[in-house]
Protein backbone atom coordinates (compact mmCIF):
# COMPACT_ATOMS: atom_id res chain seq x y z
CA UNK A 1 0.00 0.00 0.00
CA UNK A 2 2.57 2.49 0.70
CA UNK A 3 5.18 1.27 -1.54
CA UNK A 4 6.10 3.58 -5.13
CA UNK A 5 4.70 2.32 -7.95
CA UNK A 6 7.86 1.78 -9.92
CA UNK A 7 8.15 3.87 -12.70
CA UNK A 8 7.43 6.59 -10.51
CA UNK A 9 9.74 6.26 -8.21
CA UNK A 10 12.30 5.62 -10.51
CA UNK A 11 11.33 8.77 -12.66
CA UNK A 12 11.31 10.42 -9.43
CA UNK A 13 14.84 9.42 -8.29
CA UNK A 14 15.96 10.41 -11.74
CA UNK A 15 14.63 13.64 -12.16
CA UNK A 16 15.74 14.67 -8.35
CA UNK A 17 19.23 13.38 -9.63
CA UNK A 18 19.50 15.73 -12.64
CA UNK A 19 19.19 19.04 -9.97
CA UNK A 20 22.64 18.53 -8.35
CA UNK A 21 24.21 17.87 -11.23
CA UNK A 22 22.73 20.86 -13.67
CA UNK A 23 23.76 23.24 -10.74
CA UNK A 24 27.39 22.93 -10.69
CA UNK A 25 27.32 22.83 -14.58
CA UNK A 26 25.13 26.13 -14.07
CA UNK A 27 27.66 27.26 -11.27
CA UNK A 28 31.02 27.00 -13.23
CA UNK A 29 29.43 28.11 -16.60
CA UNK A 30 28.77 31.09 -14.70
CA UNK A 31 31.25 34.28 -16.19
CA UNK A 32 32.44 36.76 -14.25
CA UNK A 33 31.67 39.12 -16.75
CA UNK A 34 28.57 39.58 -18.93
CA UNK A 35 28.44 36.58 -21.84
CA UNK A 36 26.56 36.83 -24.66
CA UNK A 37 25.86 33.51 -26.39
CA UNK A 38 23.85 32.19 -29.64
CA UNK A 39 24.32 34.87 -31.92
CA UNK A 40 23.47 37.31 -28.90
CA UNK A 41 19.91 35.25 -28.34
CA UNK A 42 21.40 34.55 -24.46
CA UNK A 43 22.95 36.20 -22.36
CA UNK A 44 24.46 35.11 -18.94
CA UNK A 45 25.33 37.13 -16.33
CA UNK A 46 24.99 37.55 -12.36
CA UNK A 47 21.21 37.72 -12.09
CA UNK A 48 20.78 34.60 -14.68
CA UNK A 49 23.28 32.68 -12.51
CA UNK A 50 20.95 33.59 -9.47
CA UNK A 51 17.67 32.83 -10.83
CA UNK A 52 18.91 29.51 -12.46
CA UNK A 53 20.13 28.12 -9.31
CA UNK A 54 17.33 29.25 -7.19
CA UNK A 55 15.01 27.64 -10.09
CA UNK A 56 17.20 24.43 -9.91
CA UNK A 57 16.71 24.25 -5.74
CA UNK A 58 12.89 25.15 -6.29
CA UNK A 59 12.28 22.11 -9.17
CA UNK A 60 14.27 19.63 -6.45
CA UNK A 61 11.51 20.71 -3.89
CA UNK A 62 8.77 19.89 -6.07
CA UNK A 63 10.10 16.42 -7.36
CA UNK A 64 10.85 15.90 -3.70
CA UNK A 65 7.41 16.82 -3.16
CA UNK A 66 6.03 14.36 -6.29
CA UNK A 67 7.76 11.72 -4.98
CA UNK A 68 5.48 11.61 -1.45
CA UNK A 69 2.38 12.51 -3.08
CA UNK A 70 2.20 9.62 -5.34
CA UNK A 71 3.40 7.17 -2.39
CA UNK A 72 0.47 8.12 -0.30
CA UNK A 73 -1.63 8.31 -3.89
CA UNK A 74 -0.52 4.74 -5.12
CA UNK A 75 -0.25 6.22 -8.45
CA UNK A 76 1.35 5.33 -11.74
CA UNK A 77 1.14 8.70 -13.31
CA UNK A 78 4.79 8.72 -13.64
CA UNK A 79 4.69 11.34 -16.67
CA UNK A 80 3.85 14.08 -13.79
CA UNK A 81 7.35 13.47 -13.12
CA UNK A 82 8.74 13.27 -16.15
CA UNK A 83 6.88 16.47 -17.55
CA UNK A 84 8.75 18.28 -14.98
CA UNK A 85 12.19 18.28 -16.54
CA UNK A 86 11.24 20.13 -19.71
CA UNK A 87 9.48 22.37 -18.96
CA UNK A 88 12.54 23.34 -16.25
CA UNK A 89 14.90 22.94 -18.98
CA UNK A 90 12.86 25.43 -21.45
CA UNK A 91 12.52 28.24 -17.91
CA UNK A 92 16.21 27.83 -17.64
CA UNK A 93 16.98 29.24 -21.30
CA UNK A 94 14.09 31.56 -20.62
CA UNK A 95 16.15 33.29 -18.13
CA UNK A 96 19.25 33.85 -19.94
CA UNK A 97 16.83 34.96 -23.41
CA UNK A 98 17.89 38.32 -24.96
CA UNK A 99 15.89 37.99 -27.94
CA UNK A 100 12.11 38.10 -28.13
CA UNK A 101 11.87 35.09 -30.75
CA UNK A 102 13.93 32.79 -27.82
CA UNK A 103 11.47 34.11 -24.95
CA UNK A 104 8.49 33.28 -27.09
CA UNK A 105 9.94 29.54 -27.66
CA UNK A 106 10.58 28.50 -24.52
CA UNK A 107 7.02 30.25 -22.90
CA UNK A 108 5.57 27.97 -25.16
CA UNK A 109 8.05 24.86 -24.25
CA UNK A 110 6.92 25.71 -20.60
CA UNK A 111 3.68 26.17 -21.14
CA UNK A 112 2.54 22.68 -23.57
CA UNK A 113 3.78 20.70 -20.69
CA UNK A 114 1.79 22.10 -17.78
CA UNK A 115 -0.97 21.43 -19.82
CA UNK A 116 -0.59 17.83 -19.05
CA UNK A 117 0.83 17.83 -15.57
CA UNK A 118 -2.42 20.07 -14.90
CA UNK A 119 -4.71 17.07 -15.45
CA UNK A 120 -3.34 13.64 -14.26
CA UNK A 121 -5.92 12.28 -13.47
CA UNK A 122 -8.19 11.45 -16.28
CA UNK A 123 -10.89 9.54 -14.35
CA UNK A 124 -11.52 12.88 -12.02
CA UNK A 125 -13.98 15.57 -12.99
CA UNK A 126 -12.00 17.89 -11.28
CA UNK A 127 -8.42 17.26 -12.79
CA UNK A 128 -10.63 16.89 -16.61
CA UNK A 129 -12.13 20.74 -15.54
CA UNK A 130 -8.21 21.99 -14.50
CA UNK A 131 -6.89 20.91 -17.69
CA UNK A 132 -9.80 22.00 -19.95
CA UNK A 133 -9.75 25.53 -17.98
CA UNK A 134 -5.52 26.18 -18.20
CA UNK A 135 -5.66 25.38 -21.65
CA UNK A 136 -7.40 28.54 -23.29
CA UNK A 137 -6.24 30.20 -20.20
CA UNK A 138 -2.41 29.58 -20.93
CA UNK A 139 -2.58 30.09 -24.20
CA UNK A 140 -4.37 33.86 -24.45
CA UNK A 141 -1.12 35.25 -23.06
CA UNK A 142 1.53 34.16 -25.10
CA UNK A 143 -0.64 34.58 -28.29
CA UNK A 144 -1.01 37.94 -26.75
CA UNK A 145 3.13 38.08 -26.09
CA UNK A 146 3.44 37.09 -29.95
CA UNK A 147 1.42 39.89 -31.39
CA UNK A 148 2.90 42.86 -29.26
CA UNK A 149 6.75 41.42 -30.22
CA UNK A 150 5.13 41.11 -34.41
CA UNK A 151 4.15 44.97 -33.82
CA UNK A 152 7.81 45.67 -32.20
CA UNK A 153 9.80 43.78 -35.20
CA UNK A 154 7.05 45.07 -37.84
CA UNK A 155 8.14 48.83 -36.75
CA UNK A 156 11.72 48.71 -35.72
CA UNK A 157 12.90 45.43 -37.70
CA UNK A 158 14.96 44.14 -34.29
CA UNK A 159 13.40 41.02 -32.12
CA UNK A 160 17.69 41.11 -30.38
CA UNK A 161 16.69 43.22 -27.15
CA UNK A 162 20.34 45.05 -27.24
CA UNK A 163 19.48 46.16 -30.86
CA UNK A 164 15.84 47.39 -30.06
CA UNK A 165 17.84 49.02 -26.79
CA UNK A 166 19.67 51.16 -29.39
CA UNK A 167 17.22 52.02 -31.35
CA UNK A 168 14.63 53.22 -29.02
CA UNK A 169 17.70 55.16 -27.06
CA UNK A 170 16.33 59.16 -26.96
CA UNK A 171 13.15 58.28 -29.25
CA UNK A 172 9.92 59.34 -27.57
CA UNK A 173 7.08 56.58 -27.24
CA UNK A 174 3.34 57.88 -27.71
CA UNK A 175 0.38 56.62 -27.71
CA UNK A 176 -1.11 58.89 -30.86
CA UNK A 177 2.53 59.25 -32.78
CA UNK A 178 2.81 58.88 -36.11
CA UNK A 179 5.80 56.41 -36.05
CA UNK A 180 5.72 55.36 -32.46
CA UNK A 181 1.79 53.97 -31.74
CA UNK A 182 2.80 50.54 -32.95
CA UNK A 183 5.82 50.26 -30.86
CA UNK A 184 3.28 51.57 -27.98
CA UNK A 185 0.83 49.14 -28.65
CA UNK A 186 3.71 46.85 -28.90
CA UNK A 187 5.43 47.14 -25.62
CA UNK A 188 1.92 47.03 -24.54
CA UNK A 189 0.68 43.59 -25.77
CA UNK A 190 3.92 42.41 -24.38
CA UNK A 191 3.80 43.85 -20.89
CA UNK A 192 0.09 42.48 -20.63
CA UNK A 193 1.09 38.74 -21.97
CA UNK A 194 3.92 38.49 -19.29
CA UNK A 195 1.72 39.90 -16.25
CA UNK A 196 -0.96 37.13 -17.57
CA UNK A 197 1.59 34.43 -17.42
CA UNK A 198 2.57 35.39 -13.98
CA UNK A 199 -1.25 34.34 -12.88
CA UNK A 200 -1.99 38.23 -12.47
CA UNK A 201 -5.83 39.97 -12.35
CA UNK A 202 -7.74 38.43 -14.33
CA UNK A 203 -6.95 34.77 -13.96
CA UNK A 204 -9.04 31.85 -13.27
CA UNK A 205 -8.28 30.27 -9.90
CA UNK A 206 -10.32 27.07 -10.87
CA UNK A 207 -7.19 25.17 -12.03
CA UNK A 208 -5.44 25.27 -8.41
CA UNK A 209 -8.72 23.76 -7.62
CA UNK A 210 -8.99 20.66 -9.52
CA UNK A 211 -5.02 20.16 -10.33
CA UNK A 212 -2.96 17.50 -7.76
CA UNK A 213 -1.45 19.41 -4.78
CA UNK A 214 2.25 18.76 -6.25
CA UNK A 215 0.67 20.79 -9.69
CA UNK A 216 -0.66 23.94 -7.50
CA UNK A 217 3.05 23.48 -5.96
CA UNK A 218 4.89 23.92 -9.17
CA UNK A 219 2.51 26.31 -11.29
CA UNK A 220 3.04 29.36 -9.25
CA UNK A 221 6.58 29.01 -8.12
CA UNK A 222 8.96 28.35 -11.25
CA UNK A 223 6.88 29.81 -13.92
CA UNK A 224 7.24 33.48 -11.98
CA UNK A 225 11.04 32.74 -11.34
CA UNK A 226 11.85 32.68 -14.99
CA UNK A 227 9.21 35.27 -16.83
CA UNK A 228 9.86 37.67 -13.90
CA UNK A 229 13.65 36.79 -14.44
CA UNK A 230 12.76 37.34 -18.30
CA UNK A 231 11.05 40.90 -17.60
CA UNK A 232 13.80 42.34 -15.77
CA UNK A 233 16.02 41.91 -18.84
CA UNK A 234 13.71 43.32 -21.10
CA UNK A 235 12.12 46.00 -19.90
CA UNK A 236 15.60 47.57 -18.06
CA UNK A 237 17.69 46.71 -21.06
CA UNK A 238 15.17 47.36 -24.23
CA UNK A 239 12.06 49.32 -23.08
CA UNK A 240 13.20 51.06 -20.16
CA UNK A 241 11.20 54.28 -19.98
CA UNK A 242 9.22 56.07 -16.98
CA UNK A 243 5.72 55.80 -19.18
CA UNK A 244 5.61 51.89 -18.54
CA UNK A 245 5.29 52.21 -14.75
CA UNK A 246 1.59 52.88 -15.26
CA UNK A 247 0.26 49.37 -16.96
CA UNK A 248 2.68 47.88 -14.07
CA UNK A 249 0.75 50.25 -11.46
CA UNK A 250 -2.86 49.44 -12.21
CA UNK A 251 -2.12 45.93 -12.70
CA UNK A 252 -0.12 45.76 -9.37
CA UNK A 253 -3.11 47.32 -7.54
CA UNK A 254 -6.38 45.47 -9.11
CA UNK A 255 -4.05 42.01 -7.94
CA UNK A 256 -3.84 43.17 -4.77
CA UNK A 257 -7.11 44.07 -4.12
CA UNK A 258 -8.56 41.01 -5.57
CA UNK A 259 -6.48 38.99 -3.96
CA UNK A 260 -6.97 40.06 -0.35
CA UNK A 261 -11.12 40.41 -1.29
CA UNK A 262 -11.92 37.67 -2.90
CA UNK A 263 -9.84 35.46 -0.43
CA UNK A 264 -11.88 36.25 2.44
CA UNK A 265 -14.65 34.40 0.74
CA UNK A 266 -12.85 31.47 0.63
CA UNK A 267 -13.46 28.05 3.08
CA UNK A 268 -11.71 26.09 0.55
CA UNK A 269 -8.01 25.90 1.16
CA UNK A 270 -6.66 25.67 -2.64
CA UNK A 271 -8.85 28.70 -3.94
CA UNK A 272 -7.68 30.28 -0.80
CA UNK A 273 -4.22 29.96 -1.54
CA UNK A 274 -4.96 30.77 -5.43
CA UNK A 275 -6.38 33.97 -4.68
CA UNK A 276 -3.84 34.29 -2.33
CA UNK A 277 -1.29 33.71 -5.15
CA UNK A 278 -2.51 36.35 -7.67
CA UNK A 279 -2.87 38.68 -4.86
CA UNK A 280 1.16 38.36 -3.73
CA UNK A 281 1.73 39.09 -7.83
CA UNK A 282 1.04 42.64 -6.90
CA UNK A 283 4.03 43.16 -5.24
CA UNK A 284 6.57 41.81 -7.67
CA UNK A 285 5.11 44.29 -9.82
CA UNK A 286 6.13 47.21 -7.03
CA UNK A 287 8.99 47.01 -8.74
CA UNK A 288 8.16 47.20 -12.11
CA UNK A 289 6.19 50.12 -11.39
CA UNK A 290 8.94 51.96 -9.18
CA UNK A 291 11.26 51.56 -12.41
CA UNK A 292 14.54 52.19 -9.93
CA UNK A 293 17.46 50.02 -9.01
CA UNK A 294 15.98 49.73 -5.19
CA UNK A 295 12.52 48.32 -7.20
CA UNK A 296 14.22 46.04 -9.04
CA UNK A 297 16.30 44.72 -5.60
CA UNK A 298 13.40 44.32 -3.93
CA UNK A 299 11.50 42.55 -6.47
CA UNK A 300 14.42 39.83 -7.23
CA UNK A 301 14.08 39.27 -2.44
CA UNK A 302 10.18 39.60 -2.62
CA UNK A 303 10.05 36.57 -5.16
CA UNK A 304 12.91 34.97 -3.43
CA UNK A 305 10.88 34.97 0.32
CA UNK A 306 7.64 34.22 -1.76
CA UNK A 307 8.62 31.12 -3.54
CA UNK A 308 10.30 29.45 -0.23
CA UNK A 309 6.58 30.23 1.72
CA UNK A 310 4.55 28.92 -1.00
CA UNK A 311 6.81 25.92 -0.88
CA UNK A 312 6.40 25.34 2.87
CA UNK A 313 2.45 26.26 1.88
CA UNK A 314 1.90 23.21 -0.24
CA UNK A 315 4.07 21.11 2.13
CA UNK A 316 1.92 21.81 4.97
CA UNK A 317 -1.29 20.71 2.22
CA UNK A 318 0.37 17.55 0.84
CA UNK A 319 0.93 16.74 4.82
CA UNK A 320 -2.47 17.21 5.72
CA UNK A 321 -4.83 15.61 2.76
CA UNK A 322 -4.10 12.25 3.89
CA UNK A 323 -6.92 13.19 5.96
CA UNK A 324 -8.88 14.84 3.28
CA UNK A 325 -7.96 18.11 3.98
CA UNK A 326 -9.75 20.04 1.69
CA UNK A 327 -11.56 23.14 3.83
CA UNK A 328 -10.16 25.49 6.07
CA UNK A 329 -12.63 24.15 8.55
CA UNK A 330 -11.21 20.45 8.52
CA UNK A 331 -8.27 22.00 10.88
CA UNK A 332 -10.40 22.89 13.74
CA UNK A 333 -8.79 21.76 16.89
CA UNK A 334 -5.74 20.36 15.38
CA UNK A 335 -4.08 21.62 18.21
CA UNK A 336 -5.51 18.93 20.36
CA UNK A 337 -5.33 15.99 18.46
CA UNK A 338 -1.63 16.97 16.68
CA UNK A 339 -0.06 19.31 18.63
CA UNK A 340 3.53 19.61 16.91
CA UNK A 341 1.28 19.83 13.01
CA UNK A 342 -0.36 22.44 14.52
CA UNK A 343 2.64 24.77 14.64
CA UNK A 344 3.22 24.70 10.96
CA UNK A 345 0.71 26.49 9.16
CA UNK A 346 1.43 29.99 11.51
CA UNK A 347 4.36 29.49 10.50
CA UNK A 348 3.87 29.66 7.03
CA UNK A 349 0.54 31.72 7.37
CA UNK A 350 2.64 34.72 9.46
CA UNK A 351 5.23 35.83 7.20
CA UNK A 352 2.28 35.50 4.25
CA UNK A 353 0.48 38.17 6.15
CA UNK A 354 3.40 39.97 6.90
CA UNK A 355 3.95 39.93 10.13
CA UNK A 356 6.77 41.28 11.62
CA UNK A 357 9.87 40.59 11.94
CA UNK A 358 9.23 37.26 10.00
CA UNK A 359 10.72 37.15 5.72
CA UNK A 360 7.25 37.89 4.55
CA UNK A 361 7.54 41.65 6.68
CA UNK A 362 10.95 41.83 5.34
CA UNK A 363 10.06 41.97 1.43
CA UNK A 364 6.94 44.23 1.63
CA UNK A 365 9.18 46.29 3.53
CA UNK A 366 11.44 46.82 0.69
CA UNK A 367 8.89 47.01 -1.92
CA UNK A 368 6.91 49.30 0.09
CA UNK A 369 9.89 51.35 0.79
CA UNK A 370 10.81 51.53 -2.73
CA UNK A 371 7.48 52.88 -3.88
CA UNK A 372 7.66 55.72 -1.32
CA UNK A 373 11.19 56.45 -2.76
CA UNK A 374 9.76 56.73 -6.23
CA UNK A 375 6.75 58.49 -5.44
CA UNK A 376 4.06 56.18 -5.40
CA UNK A 377 2.61 57.35 -2.87
CA UNK A 378 -0.61 55.30 -3.46
CA UNK A 379 0.61 51.89 -4.26
CA UNK A 380 2.51 51.78 -0.92
CA UNK A 381 -0.68 52.61 0.94
CA UNK A 382 -3.03 50.24 -1.26
CA UNK A 383 -0.11 47.65 -0.74
CA UNK A 384 -0.38 48.23 3.46
CA UNK A 385 -3.88 47.95 3.62
CA UNK A 386 -4.32 44.89 1.66
CA UNK A 387 -1.49 43.34 4.02
CA UNK A 388 -3.90 44.10 6.76
CA UNK A 389 -6.82 42.81 5.11
CA UNK A 390 -5.21 39.27 4.54
CA UNK A 391 -4.37 39.13 7.83
CA UNK A 392 -7.52 38.09 8.38
CA UNK A 393 -7.77 34.77 6.89
CA UNK A 394 -4.43 34.36 7.55
CA UNK A 395 -4.58 34.17 11.42
CA UNK A 396 -8.23 32.84 10.52
CA UNK A 397 -6.30 29.33 10.78
CA UNK A 398 -4.68 29.74 13.70
CA UNK A 399 -8.45 30.70 15.19
CA UNK A 400 -9.54 27.60 13.82
CA UNK A 401 -6.93 25.20 15.11
CA UNK A 402 -7.03 27.11 18.38
CA UNK A 403 -10.15 27.79 19.61
CA UNK A 404 -12.91 26.03 17.50
CA UNK A 405 -14.16 22.95 18.44
CA UNK A 406 -15.45 20.68 14.95
CA UNK A 407 -18.46 18.85 14.12
CA UNK A 408 -16.38 15.86 12.56
CA UNK A 409 -13.26 15.59 15.13
CA UNK A 410 -10.29 14.44 12.26
CA UNK A 411 -7.24 12.54 13.51
CA UNK A 412 -4.40 13.96 12.24
CA UNK A 413 -1.43 11.29 12.22
CA UNK A 414 1.91 12.41 13.49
Amino acid sequence: KYDYPPLVRNAGWLGLLSVPITTPLVAVGSPLAVANLVYNDSVIDNSTYFCQIFLLLSTASTTVMCLDYFKQESSNAFESIVLISPPTRSMLFMISAYDSIATYSAIELQSLRFYVIAAPKRDSEFSTEAGSKYSPSGAFPPGILLFGCSMIYGFTGATNSEELAKILTGYEITLFGAQSSGIFMGILFVAVGFLSKITAVPSPPDVYEGSPTVVTASLPIAPKISILANMLRVFISSFYDPTWQQPFFFRSIASMILGALAAMAQYKVKRLLAYSSIGHVGHPSIGFSCGTIEGFQSLLIGIFIHVLMTVNASAIVLALRQNRFKYVADLGALARTNPILAITPPITTFPYAGIPPLAGFCSKFYLFFAALGCGAYLLALIGVVTSVISCFYYIRFVKIMYSDTPKTWILYKP
